[in-house]
C-alpha cells in the first residue's frame, strides 16, 4: 500500500544525529509512512548503514549542498504520501508523533498544515518552539522558545509550522510551489507559511505531536552561517509577503529594529555576518518584486484576517511569546 505520510529529512554532515533520528522513526506507533533522505553532499559518515533501520527508506544523493529549501523540494517530487512531514536530522520524534498527527487530520479535515511541539533535546523542561510567529516588525520567530514546558499552549491555530517538524498536505505544498530555494536555509518555513496564509490556508499547532529538537545542532545556533542566512532571509520574507499597509508604513520600525540588533551584535560577536546579511538582504529585494506583486494580486484574505494572525506586541516579541488562537 502507498504510504500516507512521506517523512523528508535533509542530511548535511549530520553525523550520529540522523541515526538517532531514524531510530525514533523506527519506533513510531503509526507505520503508514516512508522516509526520504536527501544527502546534500555530506562528507561524513552520516549516510552509512541506513539499511539497518528497517524502514521504507529512499536515499537520494545530491551532487552538492542544495540547502534545506531545495533539498525538501527535490524530495517532495518523489514523495508518495498524501502528507509531507519535514523533519530535521537533529529532531527526535516521540513514538506517537505520527499517530497524533493522523488523529488530528480527522479532527481538522479542512486544514492544510500542522506544527509539532518542539522540546529542547538537551533540557526537556524547556520549550524549543510551539508554532512560528510573524511579527509586524518583519521578524519571524519560534513561539515560546526557551519557556518552561509548564506554559506549553493547548492545541490551536498558529501563523505557521516550524520547519524542524512540519506537516503539509502534498497537494497544498505543490500548489504553493514548495519552499523558496533562494532562501537556501532559514526563514523558508515562515515564508511558506505566510504564502499559505495569503492563499486562505490554515495551520494547527499540535500539543501532543512531540519532537525533541537540538535546534541548529548542525549549523550552530550562533554561527556565521546561521546569523547571515537568518537575518538576510527575514528581510526578504517581509518584503516578499507582507501586504502594502502592513509593510510600507512599518519600514521605519524595521530599520530601527535592525539598528537595535546591530548595536547589540558586538557583544554576541556577530557584527560581521550581521552586516553582510543586511547588505545582501536589502540589495537582493529587487529579485522578489514580481513575487510580491503576484502574491498580493492572488491574496484571498482580508487585512482584518491577516492582522489577527500577525503579532503586534513589542513586549511579546522580546519574551519570544507565541501566538496561538
Amino acid at each position: 500500500m502507498s504510504p500516507v505520510i512521506s517523512v523528508i529529512i535533509i542530511d548535511f554532515n549530520s553525523g550520529d544525529r540522523i541515526h538517532k533520528c531514524l531510530k525514533h522513526l523506527r519506533s513510531q506507533s503509526y507505520k503508514g509512512f516512508e522516509v526520504i533522505i536527501i544527502n546534500n553532499g555530506s562528507a561524513d559518515y552520516s549516510v552509512q548503514d541506513f539499511e539497518s533501520f528497517d524502514l521504507n527508506l529512499n536515499l537520494i544523493h545530491a551532487d552538492k549542498n542544495l540547502g534545506f529549501a531545495a533539498g525538501c523540494n527535490l524530495a517532495a517530487k518523489t514523495a508518495k504520501g498524501r502528507w509531507l512531514a519535514f523533519l530535521n536530522p537533529d529532531a527526535y520524534a516521540d513514538e506517537n508523533w505520527l499517530k497524533e498527527f493522523i488523529d488530528a487530520t480527522d479532527r481538522y479535515p479542512d486544514v492544510q498544515a500542522f506544527g509539532s511541539t518542539q522540546i529542547n533535546a538537551d533540557d526537556r523542561e524547556l520549550i524549543d518552539g510551539a508554532g512560528d510567529v510573524y511579527h509586524i516588525l518583519g521578524i519571524g520567530y519560534r513561539g515560546y522558545f526557551g519557556w518552561d514546558t509548564r506554559y506549553l499552549p493547548p492545541e490551536g491555530e498558529v501563523f505557521a509550522p516550524c520547519g524542524a517538524a512540519a506537516f503539509y498536505s502534498a497537494e497544498t505544498f505543490n500548489a504553493l510551489v514548495g519552499f523558496d530555494e533562494r532562501f537556501f536555509c532559514y526563514g523558508e518555513d515562515v515564508d511558506l507559511g505566510f504564502r499559505l496564509r495569503l492563499s486562505g490556508g490554515r495551520c494547527i499547532q499540535l500539543s501532543k505531536a512531540i519532537i525533541w529538537h537540538e535546534g541548529s545542532g548542525i549549523t550552530g545556533r550562533h554561527s556565521d552561517f546561521t546569523i547571515y542566512h537568518g537575518h538576510r532571509n527575514r528581510i526578504w520574507l517581509a518584503y516578499k509577503n507582507t501586504p502594502f499597509w502592513f509593510y510600507w508604513p512599518f519600514v521605519p520600525l524595521h530599520l530601527l529594529a535592525n539598528i537595535y540588533l546591530l548595536i547589540r551584535s558586538p557583544k554576541a560577536g556577530i557584527t560581521k555576518p550581521y552586516l553582510r546579511a543586511l547588505w545582501d538582504g536589502y540589495r537582493g529585494l529587487f529579485k522578489f518584486r514580481v513575487d510580491r506583486r503576484t502574491l498580493q494580486k492572488q491574496r484571498r484574505v482580508s487585512y482584518k484576517f491577516l492582522g489577527r494572525a500577525i503579532e503586534w506586541s513589542p513586549l511579546k516579541i522580546s519574551k519570544r511569546e507565541g501566538k496561538n488562537w
